[in-house]
């Protein structure tokens, strides 16, 4: 399974879900937001994790990717 994730901010990270994907046949991917990766074709991925992080929906100027 390919198993895809977005992280937003630095100091979040997987976890449990991590560990999950680590121990069993799944390849893992990432679109860090604050690194201005781009995100992968739809047809890419199996499973998308989406972390949460401490923006808020008016914070265009501390955190560009929001207005995309």
């Amino acid at each position: 399974m390919n198993v895809h994730y977005l992280q937003h901010v630095r100091l979040e990270g997987l976890g449990s879900i991590g560990n999950w994907v680590r121990r069993g046949p799944h390849t893992l991917g990432a679109t860090r937001f604050y690194r201005g990766e781009p995100l992968p074709a739809v047809g890419d991925m199996d499973l998308l994790v989406v972390m949460g992080g401490p923006m808020n929906i008016y914070e265009e100027t501390k955190y560009p990717w929001l207005a995309g």
